[in-house]
């Protein structure tokens, strides 16, 4: 009898097992005790251990070293996850050696960074988040799951929630920007894109929130670095996105972060994993750490060895280990010595199991392993046409003086200048891991569609030496070649579209940066091809906030295009010629300087506020003004908008209900994203001076208007203690609703 037929007769020894049970067969819970009461505890701590792909399965089998070791431990059950393993061939052979060799056939589940597209690259999340479009948000991720799905994975590392204010770190590009609301809009959006409505269907894969917690306020930026913030800032800040993908999405998986909190790193922070996720929260399905954050816990100073490592994640509440090896090596022989409860491993394990049958595993192992499917997905028409629209929502006009946008079809002599413009490669932005190198639209691209008379020049060169995932780039700092061309073709020309920025590995994980100017030699060029021609547009491609103040006070026209993924280009002349109507807001501000940093919209009052007229003694720099050049929420657009009639009406003790008329009082149809902000302005503990709470993107013809309501309860009307609790206090509060953080109509209400 072969181990496929032995699975099948596990399996219907389980249905059965359950029907004679007093539950339900359909109860998972009782399939999941069946299953827990036949395993050893070594099989136990296997479901515990993930390692990364090692060799390639489809070749003969390793014969040496780890990856031999790795190899035994699947076929002996050893092993309860994979990652960085895909494709069917890959993922159906390596599935098969746990399913066929060991003893209970348990199936792994197979984990990738599906982080913003797959195949099908689209704009960072960062971008995404720009288009404050949550449909549309859900849908990217829905896509990315279904191309992940295909090539027979069926978990994520996604989506990060981390909320940060500090554009230093790489890692914001990855995630929703600074604001918690929008943050967990935006994480409720991407969890459910990823998960679909049935977890079993063959096309969704199993979401992971992370990283748990409060990684994106590493001290100065710096990837990996410590952290340390008050109780105030983790209750109302940090823990809300992950709160919300637990209680509104029902995440299924977590990660936990690199960093301390509270002086305890997160893979053995009972606080964090135990007392809040699991206990408050109810959270039901597993935590894994992140690469080898276990074995970090020694250069911590959290952990004497190893062995001490598993001890403290395992009681803490991690249940998966990734890439330390702590669990494998040492947590059976710690239950065994009594250090270790197996209770704690039962828990951990019940979790595991219970995402892998609620993925349908049990009932097919090689259900994610359809070569047809695997074939229909690359690169899928109506996925390309998602990402192009994801990519249109997700461009941000930061300036257009005069009108200079958008360009006429018709223009005449359009220089295109800048070592990204031609770029196919960068534009795919830093987590493409399936994403085939080189295959964006580039910018120089689209507008050739748009254009014939449109003359390239490179400029200077960006970078030097190799750009890869796990490289350092090194960016040119010396060689001006280039710089005459760009300024010859300039003069020449009757626009100018530079586009500058940062390489699509310039931001990301390991990617910190103490200046946030346009790396290189690029101002200089710009600066210089000003002086012959001031008609420029300047097209931004950068994956975080960028210091772009000389541009801003010289350059008539500025778009933040982020990294835009494969369609890129195509969604930057769209945008240009006038074919997309722009409708992004900023999802975090962009600083005027780097001293300024953190920098965020929702600060709190000093006891000495701004002052009027020039006194000395108050929170200011002597230099320059502290106010950001760019604000949380904004974003021009071809058209024009006005606020109207707000109007705030008590309709309970805890239920606001707030309207406003929006005007589109040009000629061109457009999006608005209407935002309402709140202030409470006397509470037990000082709230910041504004709150976004509620948004609505409204698509208003032109010459029309838009009546836009909105209801604030307690839940908006609230905050946590220091405690944890959560408090509504009764008082009284300003609201604003405008077009940005920094520009509304504002009245106040009582309670």
């Amino acid at each position: 009898m072969t181990k496929s037929v032995l699975f099948g007769v596990f399996t219907l020894m389980l249905l059965a097992a359950c029907q004679s049970s007093n539950k339900p067969k359909n109860d998972m819970d009782s399939r999941v005790e069946e299953l827990l009461a036949q395993m050893t505890l070594e099989e136990k701590v296997g479901q515990m251990n993930q390692y990364t792909g090692f060799f390639d399965v489809t070749g003969p089998a390793p014969s040496e070293g780890d990856a031999k070791n790795k190899y035994n431990h699947i076929k002996s059950g050893l092993v309860g996850s994979m990652l960085n393993v895909r494709g069917v061939a890959e993922v159906r052979k390596m599935q098969q050696l746990a399913v066929d060799s060991s003893r209970l056939g348990i199936p792994m589940i197979f984990g990738f960074d599906v982080i913003h597209g797959h195949k099908t690259l689209s704009p960072i999340p960062l971008a995404e988040s720009a288009s404050w479009d949550l449909e549309a948000i859900e849908k990217s991720a829905r896509i990315a799951a279904v191309e992940a799905a295909a090539e027979g994975l069926n978990w994520t590392f996604a989506p990060m929630v981390d909320i940060s204010r500090d554009p230093r770190w790489g890692r914001v590009m990855e995630g929703a920007g600074e604001d918690t609301y929008l943050g967990s809009r935006i994480a409720v959006a991407r969890v459910n894109g990823f998960q679909g409505d049935d977890l079993s269907a063959e096309n969704t894969i199993a979401a992971c929130a992370k990283h748990f917690a409060a990684y994106g306020f590493v001290e100065g930026g710096r990837d990996y670095n410590t952290v340390d913030v008050s109780s105030s800032t983790l209750y109302n800040v940090i823990l809300p996105p992950f709160k919300a993908a637990v209680e509104e999405a029902n995440v299924r998986t977590f990660m936990n972060a690199f960093n301390i909190v509270n002086g305890v790193p997160s893979t053995a922070n009972n606080f964090l994993l135990r007392d809040i996720l699991k206990g408050k929260w109810g959270f039901d399905g597993f935590v894994i750490s992140d690469w080898s954050s276990g074995a970090e816990m020694m250069a911590h100073g959290y952990a004497k060895d190893l062995e001490h490592v598993a001890e403290l994640a395992a009681k803490a509440g991690s249940d998966m280990d990734m890439e330390s090896y702590s669990f494998v090596k040492h947590l059976a022989s710690l239950v065994k010595s009594g250090k270790v409860q197996e209770s704690v491993v039962d828990d951990a394990v019940r979790r595991i199991l219970r995402v892998k049958f609620e993925l349908g595993l049990f009932d097919d192992p090689y259900k994610y392993c359809n070569e047809e499917r695997e074939k229909e997905m690359i690169y899928h028409p109506d996925h390309m046409a998602a990402a192009l629209e994801m990519a249109k929502k997700s461009i941000v006009l930061l300036k257009n003086e005069n009108q200079t946008l958008p360009l006429s079809k018709s223009q005449k002599k359009i220089a295109v200048i800048g070592d990204l413009a031609d770029d196919k490669d960068s534009p795919l932005g830093n987590w493409r891991m399936a994403g085939e190198d080189n295959t964006a639209v580039s910018v120089l691209e689209g507008l050739q569609k748009y254009n014939a008379d449109v003359t390239f020049a490179q400029g200077v060169k960006l970078v030097t030496g190799p750009t890869a995932f796990a490289v350092e780039l090194e960016v040119n700092t010396t060689d001006k070649t280039g710089i005459k061309e760009a300024v010859r073709l300039a003069k020449k020309s009757d626009v100018v579209v530079m586009v500058l920025g940062e390489h699509g590995l310039h931001s990301g994980e390991g990617r910190s940066r103490s200046d946030l100017g346009l790396p290189g030699l690029q101002q200089e060029m710009l600066e210089e091809v000003y002086k012959v021609n001031q008609n420029i547009v300047l097209v931004l491609m950068n994956g975080r906030p960028l210091t772009i103040n000389w541009a801003d006070e010289h350059v008539p026209a500025i778009i933040e295009a982020w990294q835009l993924g494969t369609q890129s280009g195509n969604a930057i002349a769209e945008v240009l010629f006038g074919d997309y109507n722009p409708s992004g807001k900023l999802p975090m501000t962009f600083p005027k300087n780097v001293a300024h940093i953190p920098v965020y919209y929702n600060q709190f009052n000093t006891g000495r506020p701004e002052r009027e007229g020039g006194a000395l003694f108050w929170p200011h720099y002597m230099e320059e003004s502290h106010k950001p050049l760019y604000s949380f929420g904004y974003g021009l657009s071809y058209s024009s908008f006005s606020y109207s009639n707000l109007k705030v009406n008590v309709a309970g003790p805890e239920k606001v209900e707030v309207s406003v008329t929006v005007i589109n009082d040009s000629d061109v149809d457009g999006e608005e994203v209407v935002q309402l902000y709140i202030h409470d302005k006397v509470a037990s503990i000082v709230r910041p001076v504004k709150e976004l709470k509620g948004f609505d993107k409204v698509l208003i013809k032109a010459g029309e208007k838009a009546d836009v309501n909105f209801i604030l309860t307690d839940k908006e009307l609230g905050f946590y203690n220091g405690a944890g609790e959560f408090l509504f206090e009764p008082g009284e509060f300003d609201v604003m609703v405008g077009t940005s953080s920094d520009k509304g109509l504002k009245t106040s209400f009582e309670l």
